[in-house]
């Protein structure tokens, strides 16, 4: 087949740094490159190009119209930042593109010739992400074409005899839409959180995939906590790569915390820092830092995510207290109500609990369907009468009717469920306070108060180890709020018959709420069993002095979340501590 010449756009186009790509990772750069030519190839044809060349790197497009050659370029330019957002600097594929207009040489399905040789000496000039084009096709496409040209005067460029003028062209003013700052979305009525990705600090290239896997993993458990708001995934790591401020994604995203982290691996071991800040301050509210052997990298990934989200989840609740208590009380709105009656809750003394009721009741009248003021007011009722400050048998009726209530607001709210099922065991349901618990640890695996109350149903009903496994897990999950699960530790282990572990679990509920009276009666129970009399007595003022309403009615009559056969031994263990009817 005889050559035959005529005029063509031809369009070169190769990636910045390619070999650097293909040694940092050879398959994910060739898929990488397969995937950005399925996305490039519909607009190339939409513009009236073909492809006559491809090499490794780069691309020769011949076109009829210079028109449809510069504004392919364009959009060619713009599909690779796009796609370029969500990938860390060091991975991107930045286009370099030169256009000419010129005599070229037809053989068959290839194209030779000067033509093609100054579009790819004017790509070899053109700087990362730009377009260089020579003064024949401007010539050709101004006016024509939304575009801004800039002459860098005249070029001489390799194996071309003469200098050409070349002009560097970019989206038009007109063309790009003006980027002004995004304004600041407003904060949901729960604290938000986005979880960035972890950045891979590491020389290894394969790590990568595991940052973002940590990343991905912790917002897939908080999306469990019904008590956060939690911004999708695909939001999330469209800041990948990106240097941003924390305060400027708190306004883009409309949350209030912003989790970030990163990973360095160092032979066999890996460490992942990471840090929870307050968007609207830059407050760093938590930090820790992780490190583990990597010998298995699934199971490393699944202990990080677990010790990082449950970490978090007190963090932020302790955060969302402080902020409540620093606000006058007339000025609360009901999640700030409710967060207020939860700080007064877990100090777990009379004085505290009636505030906390306080609050919760607050947080019901400002909005009666937020089922949190309900679970909160059922909490505080539920303590009230473990501190006799209200009858019993009132206190329990009602305190179930608002966990039911909190139920019916929302069926999927762990935490409600969580509290309906100590209502139940607390009325002698060990049955359904365990099927409650068991349903609020399917909707949130990682909720120590369901742990809690499945710990205490556990213990009630006589199963005291695994009670007490779970009661330990609780503590774990949420350190702050435990006077009561360490006292329901220290009651299991003096039932078990363990006196002398059952001592040292109540000074250790002692020396952290030395205002909590019930640990006082097991402990005086405790050392009475044990014939160590003046400890026992000494314990069994205080039990009595602390809350002389609640010691009454736990003696004297049998409070109904506990078994007759229990009730007579912690009966057995005061006696011999000295108390008599």
């Amino acid at each position: 087949m005889a050559s035959t010449r005529r005029l063509a756009a031809i369009l070169a186009a190769d990636i910045v740094g390619y070999s650097r790509l293909m040694g940092l990772d050879e398959a994910g750069t060739v898929q990488a490159m397969r995937e950005h030519r399925a996305a490039a190839d519909p607009i190339i044809a939409e513009h009236g190009g073909r492809v006559f060349k491809t090499t490794g790197d780069g691309l020769l497009i011949e076109f009829g119209s210079v028109v449809g050659a510069v504004e392919c370029a364009l959009a060619l330019q713009h599909l690779a930042a796009d796609r370029n957002a969500e990938v860390p600097s060091e991975r991107r594929m930045e286009w370099r593109i030169g256009v000419h207009l010129g005599d070229v040489l037809i053989d068959g399905d290839d194209i030779l010739g000067d033509g093609v040789n100054i579009a790819a000496r004017l790509e070899g000039i053109a700087e990362p992400s730009g377009i260089c084009i020579s003064d024949e096709a401007s010539r050709q496409v101004r006016g024509k074409v939304e575009a801004e040209f800039a002459d860098i005067g005249e070029q001489s460029l390799k194996n071309i005899a003469r200098p050409l003028r070349v002009y560097r062209v970019s989206s038009s003013s007109a063309a790009r839409k003006p980027i002004s700052p995004a304004a600041a979305l407003p904060l949901p009525d729960k604290p938000s959180i986005a979880v960035l990705p972890f950045a891979n600090m590491s020389a290894d290239p394969e790590q990568e995939f595991f940052a973002d896997g940590i990343a991905e993993d912790v917002i897939t458990a908080l999306s469990r906590y019904r008590s956060l708001f939690v911004i999708a995934r695909n939001s999330c790591f469209t800041y990948k790569g990106r240097a941003v401020d924390v305060k400027q994604i708190g306004r883009e995203l409309g949350v209030r915390y912003v989790l970030e982290g990163s990973l360095r691996k160092a032979g066999s071991r890996i460490r992942v820092s990471a840090q929870l800040v307050e968007a609207e301050t830059g407050k760093h509210v938590w930090a820790e830092r992780y490190d583990r052997e990597l010998s298995d990298i699934f199971a490393v990934q699944d202990e990080i995510t677990e010790a990082v989200t449950i970490a978090i989840a007190p963090a932020i609740a302790e955060a969302e207290q402080q902020r409540a208590v620093r606000k006058p009380p007339g000025s609360l709105d009901a999640w700030e109500a409710y967060q207020r009656g939860l700080w007064h809750l877990i100090k777990s003394t009379n004085e505290d609990n009636a505030l906390a009721e306080e609050f919760f009741q607050q947080a019901v009248d400002l909005d009666p369907g937020f089922a949190g003021g309900y679970t909160g007011l059922a909490a505080a009722r539920n303590y009230a009468a473990d501190f006799g400050r209200r009858g019993l048998s009132e206190a329990l009726s009602s305190a179930e009717a608002l966990a039911r209530r909190a139920v019916a607001l929302d069926s999927a709210d762990a935490e409600a469920r969580s509290q309906l099922a100590c209502e139940l065991y607390s009325r002698g349901d060990y049955e359904g306070g365990l099927v409650e618990a068991e349903r609020a640890l399917t909707l949130s695996p990682n909720l120590a108060l369901a742990q809690a109350h499945r710990g205490a149903t556990l213990i009630f009903s006589g199963r005291r180890k695994e009670g007490i496994t779970a009661l330990e897990r609780s503590i774990r999950l949420d350190p702050r709020r435990s006077a009561a699960r360490l006292n329901q530790i220290a009651l299991a282990l003096y039932f078990s018959g363990e006196y002398d572990a059952a001592i040292e679990a109540a000074n250790r509920t002692i020396r952290s709420y030395p205002d909590f009276p019930n640990t006082y009666r097991w402990l005086a129970a405790v050392h009475g069993q044990l014939g160590q009399i003046k400890e026992a007595k000494e314990a069994l003022q205080k039990a009595i002095a602390i809350a002389p309403a609640a010691f009454d009615m736990y003696v004297r009559g049998r409070v109904p979340w506990m078994r007759p056969e229990d009730h007579a031994h912690m009966l057995e263990g005061l006696r011999k501590a000295g108390w008599s009817e």
